[in-house]
C-alpha cells in the first residue's frame, strides 16, 4: 500500500474531507443545490470508502488494542513541552467508524430525495419554515406536490460539519480533539435542530438542547482539567494505557466526599455523557430535537451526537473501572451509571408507551436503548455495551429515515386530498402497508431489531449479551432493563400495528405513496444491517448457534481490558430476553389491532386514566423544571437583575456618577472657570486694552515729541550706564 493510503493517513484524510465540503459549500457553491449536495455526499462517500479500509486493516492487525496505529503533529506549545494532536486507530475506533462511516453516508443520500431535489420552488415556500409545496399543472388541472428545501445548501453544509465533528471525535488520540468534535457537534445540533427557525417551536428546542447539554459539557470541562493538572497530558495512551497512571489516580484521595481523583474524574467526564447522551436528568433536549428535519434526528440518535456520549464513557473506561475486577464491589462512577443507566432506560420506554408523534416514539426509545449502553458499562458488561452502540445505530438510523417516509407519504396524501391534519400523529395514519411496502418491510425490520426479535434480529443479541452482564452483577440493574425490554417492545409493536396495519384511519393516509429511490435506497441497505449485523456477536455460550460462532465481536472489543470479564449467556437472562420480547410484540399487537378512528381514546388511557396521561406528560418533567428553574431564573432576570440590579444598583451608580459630574462641572464653571481663568484671562486683556488706549494718546505723529522722547530716552540710559560703570 502507498505512503499516501497508508493507515495513518487515511485517518487524518477521514475528518477533513466533510469539513473541505463544509467550507466550498458555505462561501462558495451554496447557489447550486446539485453542487451543494454533489459536494456533501461525494465528502461523505469519500470518508465511507477511508474509512472501510481503515477498517479492513484494523481487523488484520495483530495486537491492536496493545500496539494502536498513531500518528501525532505538534500542535499547541504549552510551557517548556508541545501539546501534541494525533490520530488513533484500536478496536474501539475500528467498530465506532464502520457504523459512523456508513450510517452517515446512507443519510446523506436520504437526505437528497427527503428535500426533494429536482422538485419545484413553491411560490409561498420562506427560508426558515418548512416547505408548503407548490402547484403544478397535470392534465389540465392543477395539483399540489411536494415543494424542495428553501435552503438547501445551508442543510448540506450543516450536515457535512456534523460529520466532520464526529468523524474528528473517533479519530482523535486524545481528550481535547474529543472535546474539540464535541461542542462542534453542540453548536450543529443547536444550528440543525432550529433549522425551520420560522418556528417557535423550533427556536426553544434548540435553545434547550444548546443549553441543556452545556451543563454536562461544563462538568465535563473539569474533569478534562483535573485530569490534566494531575497527569499532565490528555492522551489516550499515556493516560489509559499505562498501569502507572491509572493507579495513581485510582489511589490518590480527591478533595470531594472521599473519592479518589479516578472516581472524581469519572464522574466529571460521566456527566458530559448524561448530557450528550440525554441520560436522566437531562434527556429533556432529546425528544424536543424532533423539531429538525428528519435526516437531521437520524444523525443526532443514530451516527453521531447522542453515540458520542456512550463513546466518551466506553472509551475511559479503564479510567472508571481504575482498580476494579470482575466481583469485586462496583467503582462510584460504575455505580452511578449503572444506577442512572437503568433508571432512564425504564423511564424514558415507559414515556414513548404513551406518545403519538411517530418521531417522538423513536426519540424517547433512544433515550432508553442509551439507557442500556450505560447501564452495560455500569456493571462491567464493556463489549455488550459496545455491541450494542454498534448495533443500535444501524436500526435506530433506519428507524428515524423510515419514519421520515411514513411523514413524506402522508404529507402527499394530505396534498391529494386536500385535507389539513398532523402528519406524523400515528392515530391519522393505518393502513401504510399495502401503500408503502418498502418502508414497511424495512421499518419492520428495524422496529423488530429494537424489541429485540429473537434470533434473525442484530438488537436480539447485544439486548441478550447486556441482560447477560447485567444478571451476573445486579438483580435490579437486570429487572430495570428487562421490564424496559418488554416496554420497548410493546411500544414497537403499537408503533407498527398504528402506522401499517389495518385500516386507514383518515384521507391522507388512504392516498399516502411509496417515497422515491434516493429515500428507500438507504432504508434498504440498513434494514439489512439491522437484520443481520448482530450475527458477528453470537456468544459461544449460546445454545447450538454458540458452536457456530468464535464469538469474535467481544473478543475484539474485550482486547480494550486489562482484565476478563464474562458476557456469556446464562439461561435466565435468555430465557428473559424472548419472553419480553415475544411477549411484548404480541401484547402490542393484541392492544392495537382494532383501532379504527383516529379520534378514538388510547386504549391505554382508556384503562389508566390520569395515570396515562401523566406518563404522557413525560412525568411533568418539564413543568417541575419550568417551576424550579426557568421560572426562578427568569424572575431573577427580571426582577432582580433588571428592575433591582440594572435599574437601581448599576444604573444608579451610572446616573449618580453623571449627576456627581454635572455637580462638579457646575463648580469648576463657577469657582474657577468664571473667577480664575476667565477673571485672569478678562484682566489681561482689559490691561492690555488701557495700555493701548495709554499708548495711542501718545502716538500724536508730531516728530519734535519723537525727537524729545528719543533724548529723554537716552539721557535716562546714559544716566543709567554711568551709575553701573562708575
Amino acid at each position: 500500500m502507498s505512503t499516501f493510503l497508508s493507515t495513518a493517513n487515511l485517518l487524518w484524510f477521514i475528518p477533513l474531507v466533510p469539513f473541505a465540503a463544509f467550507v466550498i459549500i458555505s462561501v462558495a457553491a451554496f447557489r447550486s443545490r446539485s453542487l451543494s449536495h454533489s459536494l456533501a455526499l461525494g465528502a461523505a462517500g469519500l470518508s465511507f470508502i477511508a474509512s472501510m479500509i481503515v477498517v479492513w486493516n484494523g481487523l488484520h492487525l495483530p495486537g491492536l488494542a496493545q500496539n494502536p496505529v498513531i500518528s501525532q503533529i505538534p500542535w499547541l506549545p504549552a510551557g517548556n513541552s508541545t501539546f501534541m494532536f494525533g490520530v488513533q486507530l484500536d478496536p474501539l475506533t475500528v467498530v465506532t467508524l464502520a457504523f459512523v462511516a456508513i450510517t452517515i453516508l446512507m443519510i446523506f443520500i436520504y437526505s437528497v430525495g427527503y428535500h426533494n431535489f429536482g422538485a419545484p420552488v413553491g411560490k409561498e415556500d420562506i427560508p426558515g419554515l418548512p416547505p408548503k409545496g407548490a402547484e403544478v399543472k397535470r392534465d389540465g388541472h392543477v395539483e399540489k406536490v411536494p415543494s424542495v428545501e428553501p435552503m438547501y445548501a445551508r442543510f448540506f453544509a450543516l450536515i457535512s460539519l456534523f460529520a466532520f465533528a464526529m468523524f474528528l471525535l473517533v479519530v482523535t488520540d486524545n481528550l481535547l480533539g474529543l472535546y474539540i468534535g464535541w461542542e462542534i457537534m453542540g453548536l450543529c445540533s443547536y444550528l440543525l435542530i432550529g433549522f425551520w427557525y420560522g418556528r417557535e417551536s423550533a427556536r426553544k428546542a434548540a435553545i434547550k438542547a444548546f443549553i441543556v447539554t452545556r451543563i454536562g459539557d461544563v462538568i465535563m470541562l473539569l474533569g478534562l482539567a483535573a485530569l490534566y493538572a494531575l497527569t499532565g497530558t490528555l492522551n489516550y495512551q499515556q493516560i489509559l494505557a499505562s498501569p502507572q497512571t491509572l493507579s495513581m489516580l485510582s489511589t490518590t484521595a480527591s478533595p470531594v466526599a472521599g473519592l479518589s481523583w479516578a472516581g472524581l474524574i469519572g464522574l466529571l467526564l460521566f456527566a458530559g455523557t448524561i448530557g450528550k447522551s440525554a441520560q436522566f436528568p437531562l434527556h429533556v433536549w432529546l425528544p424536543d430535537a424532533m423539531e429538525g428535519p428528519t435526516p437531521v434526528s437520524a444523525m443526532i440518535h443514530a451516527a453521531t451526537m447522542v453515540s458520542a456520549g456512550v463513546y466518551l464513557v466506553a472509551r475511559f473506561f479503564p479510567l472508571i473501572s481504575a482498580g476494579w475486577q470482575p466481583g469485586l464491589p462496583l467503582t462510584t462512577p460504575m455505580l452511578a451509571m449503572a444506577a442512572i443507566g437503568a433508571f432512564t432506560a425504564l423511564f424514558a420506554a415507559s414515556i414513548a408507551v404513551t406518545q403519538n408523534d411517530i418521531k417522538r416514539v423513536l426519540a424517547y426509545s433512544t433515550i432508553s436503548q442509551l439507557g442500556y449502553m450505560v447501564a452495560a458499562l455500569g456493571v462491567g458488561a464493556y463489549s455488550a455495551a459496545v455491541f450494542h452502540l454498534f448495533t443500535h445505530a444501524f436500526f435506530k438510523a433506519l428507524l428515524f429515515l423510515a419514519a421520515g417516509s411514513v411523514i413524506h407519504g402522508m404529507e402527499h396524501g394530505a396534498f391529494h386530498s386536500k385535507q389539513e391534519l398532523d402528519t406524523q400523529d400515528m392515530r391519522n395514519m393505518g393502513g401504510l402497508r399495502k401503500k408503502m411496502p418498502l418502508t414497511f418491510w424495512t421499518f419492520l425490520a428495524g422496529g423488530l431489531a429494537l424489541s429485540g426479535f429473537p434470533l434473525i434480529t442484530a438488537g436480539f443479541w447485544s439486548k441478550d449479551a447486556i441482560l447477560a452482564g447485567a444478571f451476573s452483577e445486579s438483580a435490579v440493574v437486570f429487572i430495570a432493563l428487562a421490564l424496559a425490554a418488554l416496554l420497548t417492545a410493546f411500544y414497537s409493536a403499537r408503533q407498527i400495528t398504528l402506522v401499517f396495519l389495518g385500516k386507514p384511519r383518515s384521507k391522507a393516509a388512504e392516498h399516502g405513496i411509496e417515497s422515491k429511490a434516493t429515500m428507500t435506497a438507504p432504508l434498504v441497505v440498513l434494514g439489512l444491517f439491522a437484520i443481520g449485523i448482530g450475527w458477528i456477536g453470537i456468544p459461544q455460550t449460546f445454545p447450538v448457534l454458540g458452536k457456530l460462532s468464535t464469538d469474535w465481536f467481544a473478543t475484539f472489543t474485550g482486547s480494550m481490558l486489562s482484565f476478563e470479564v464474562s458476557e456469556g449467556v446464562s439461561s435466565v437472562p435468555l430465557v428473559t430476553s424472548l419472553i419480553v420480547a415475544l411477549g411484548g410484540l404480541l401484547l402490542g399487537w393484541l392492544v392495537y389491532r382494532k383501532v379504527r378512528s383516529a379520534k378514538a381514546e388510547d386504549v391505554l388511557e382508556a384503562a389508566f386514566g390520569s395515570a396515562y396521561r401523566f406518563v404522557q406528560k413525560k412525568y411533568m418533567l418539564d413543568e417541575l423544571y419550568d417551576l424550579l428553574f426557568i421560572r426562578p431564573a427568569a424572575w431573577i432576570a427580571d426582577v432582580f437583575v433588571s428592575k433591582w440590579m440594572d435599574l437601581v444598583i448599576i444604573d444608579g451608580i451610572i446616573n449618580g456618577i453623571g449627576k456627581l459630574g454635572l455637580w462638579f462641572g457646575y463648580v469648576l464653571r463657577n469657582w474657577f472657570d468664571l473667577p480664575v481663568v476667565n477673571g485672569a484671562a478678562d484682566g489681561i486683556a482689559g490691561g492690555t486694552r488701557k495700555s493701548g488706549s495709554f499708548i495711542r494718546k501718545l502716538e500724536t505723529g508730531r516728530v519734535q515729541q519723537y525727537m524729545a522722547g528719543a533724548l529723554a530716552g537716552l539721557a535716562i540710559l546714559f544716566i543709567i550706564l554711568y551709575s553701573v560703570f562708575k
